[in-house]
């Protein structure tokens, strides 16, 4: 009996994605989504956590074990269509998954595991700092996609704990060959960043894997409307830079969310995009706790609150780029799809932490 019970944890199951006509080995250890992108499928993801929904798929047949509560994330009538999330759901037999992974253009970059030589600690703003290091390996990824770089000597569950984050640079422009570079936002009584704020230093190793994600500029040519939260800068500036270098002449409009003048950062950066723009590039920082004597004269408030004011009735026009807090996300997509941007046009990647995981 008892080898019955434990037969599936020895050997792989297979998972089947239909209509593609692929299969993969799952271990019993590894996601759906985990055993896919380690094997290059261009499987359809972003948060890898839960909270996007972006790899749900659905369970034709076999049976899976979730990992966390997908009700939050998916509709009723998913739910009764039997789908399921691809990174919170492991193998406990051969199965079959629908979904489409042959989206035109989707990126399709093979994971590496590497090591890194952190070459630069550059503090942007109290709680935001530039992370920039040098790769064992050349990382080859699109402007926009994330890293998980593993938390030094933290171990949960048996396995070493990693945290996302999203390459700060379009490739190739964060210095010499093999750097890269990200924007990490300190997070109170968090593992990582505590250590990186407090301890880490120019020389330190890291260890991570990557890339992954399915944010990353489609093609086409409705005007550009970008909105970024906090370090959800980071893939917008690498987007844009690489949309830059590539010729790209869409009409850009940049909202940057930050609560104080203090929270905003890579403006430089930010005002050479808009100078060397082959199109027109509009700059909007909005500012939710900026103090009334302070003398700033910009935006106030949040970012839906001045899209009519910005974009007027042309706003049904763009296609929407999104990073940062989900709340700022949420806000936000309900405006563009109320002023009749379909979900076609709205591209996101929330900046979620362990507080949006919900448990099964």
């Amino acid at each position: 009996m008892l080898s019955r019970l434990f037969r599936r944890s020895a050997v792989d199951c297979t998972m089947r994605i239909v209509p593609a006509g692929r299969e993969v080995k799952v271990n019993a250890k590894s996601t759906l989504l985990q055993a896919a992108l380690d094997q290059s499928i261009p499987f359809p993801h972003d948060c890898r956590a839960g909270g996007c929904g972006k790899c749900k798929c659905r369970l034709v047949s076999g049976k899976v074990r979730e990992l966390t509560d997908k009700s939050y994330i998916l509709s009723a009538e998913e739910l009764k269509q039997n789908y399921i999330l691809a990174c919170q759901s492991t193998a406990q037999t051969d199965v079959t998954v629908e979904v489409d992974i042959d989206a035109r253009g989707r990126p399709a970059h093979p994971v590496i595991h590497t090591r890194g030589e952190i070459t630069a600690l550059d503090p942007l703003t109290h709680d935001i700092m530039r992370v920039q290091a040098r790769l064992e390996d050349p990382a080859i990824y699109t402007a926009g996609q994330y890293a998980e770089i593993y938390v030094p000597g933290v171990i949960k569950d048996g396995a070493r704990e990693a945290r996302s984050y999203s390459f700060a640079s379009a490739p190739g422009t964060a210095g010499t060959v093999g750097t890269v570079s990200f924007f990490i936002r300190r997070v109170p009584g968090g593992g990582f960043t505590e250590w990186l704020f407090n301890e880490a230093k120019v020389g330190t190793v890291l260890e991570g894997h990557g890339p992954y994600g399915d944010f990353w500029l489609r093609p086409g040519d409705a005007p550009l409307l970008c909105i970024a939260g906090g370090s959800g800068l980071a893939p917008i500036l690498a987007l844009l830079e690489q949309a830059q270098i590539e010729g790209v002449t869409r009409d850009v409009t940049l909202f940057f969310g930050a609560r104080a003048q203090r929270d905003l950062y890579a403006l430089d950066r930010i005002e050479a995009l808009k100078a060397n723009w082959h199109g027109k590039f509009a700059f909007e920082p909005v500012l939710s706790a900026e103090t009334d004597d302070s003398g700033w004269t910009g935006r106030r408030g949040f970012i839906p609150e001045h899209f009519e004011a910005v974009l007027g009735t042309r706003i049904g026009q763009h296609h929407a780029y999104l990073c940062g807090p989900p709340p700022m996300i949420d806000a936000c997509i309900k405006v563009l799809n109320d002023a009749g941007i379909g979900e076609e046009g709205i591209f996101f990647d929330k900046f979620l932490d362990r507080s949006h995981v919900v448990e099964a």
